[in-house]
């Protein structure tokens, strides 16, 4: 079973199907699960494997669960007493400690807009090894000839295309469309959801206009808070180049710290 859980792993990742390793690494005591017990964890609660079934199985379930929506792995320890503190209902008397790892998806980086910008930002995100989808409702901006080697070149109505596109947790989405019009739908069409970074282009002013449209549509403040807006470290330069290093400095900040710094924000 264990080499049938490695090669569903590598599938995971390869086809980018959110799901968790879980693995026990430690078991003291009475307990139902060995160590070096697996289970494969997906994002809809399915699972390959087992690490002892019961209650301890359903309480790691939903912990890979959870590193699977936030993409970070973590160490957890199970009482298997119910009169512990932290017990979870079994009566082996144990304890085990499991390690969970999401697998995580290659990097995809989605970018709405295809100017000048957003062919800096693609350029740099491509040297990175980040998979790049490119969206804009016009032909000549989502095309091959502006982002050649792109994973994705999506032309449509930026806002239905953003809602239709798989976003996980190692999805990060710029918003660098040509207007305040695109720029809103295009946030409006993204808040909510499992990406691990959303970054918006433009002035103070923009921003809160379009926040404030938001708000007056029903969209929770607490939404525009996942927001980087203005995008980017403000590393102080502002030609397309330059405003390219500043987000993609700021995105690899979330990626590898969980947040980001707002310098200057």
């Amino acid at each position: 079973m264990s080499q049938e859980i490695n090669k569903e792993v590598a599938r995971c990742a390869e086809e980018n199907i959110p799901a968790a390793l879980a693995t026990v690494v430690e078991a003291t005591g009475s307990t139902p699960g060995r160590v070096g017990a697996k289970m494969l964890v997906y994002a809809d609660g399915k699972i390959m494997g087992t690490v002892g079934g019961g209650c301890l199985e359903a309480a790691v379930i939903e912990e890979a669960r959870h590193a699977i929506r936030k993409g970070q792995p973590r160490l957890s320890s199970y009482s298997l007493n119910p009169e512990a503190a932290g017990g979870i209902g079994m009566v082996c008397g144990g304890k085990v400690t499991v390690f969970i790892e999401p697998v995580l998806p290659k990097p995809h980086l989605v970018i709405a807009g295809g100017g000048h910008i957003a062919q800096e930002i693609f350029w740099l995100a491509k040297r990175l090894k980040f998979e790049v989808s490119v969206i804009d409702d016009r032909t000549e901006f989502a095309s091959a000839d502006r982002f050649p080697g792109a994973d994705r070149l999506i032309v449509s109505d930026i806002g239905e295309a953003l809602r239709s596109l798989p976003v996980h947790a190692q999805t990060y989405i710029v918003i660098v469309t040509r207007g305040h019009r695109y720029d809103e739908e295009a946030l409006q069409a993204v808040l909510g959801s499992p990406a691990a970074y959303i970054g918006m282009i433009g002035s103070r002013k923009k921003i809160k206009t379009i926040y404030g449209n938001l708000e007056n549509k029903g969209v929770a403040p607490e939404l525009l808070e996942q927001v980087y807006a203005p995008i980017g470290l403000d590393l102080g330069g502002n030609e397309p180049a330059e405003i390219a290093v500043g987000v993609m400095a700021q995105i690899l900040q979330v990626r590898y710290k969980g947040k980001a710094d707002r310098i200057g924000k």
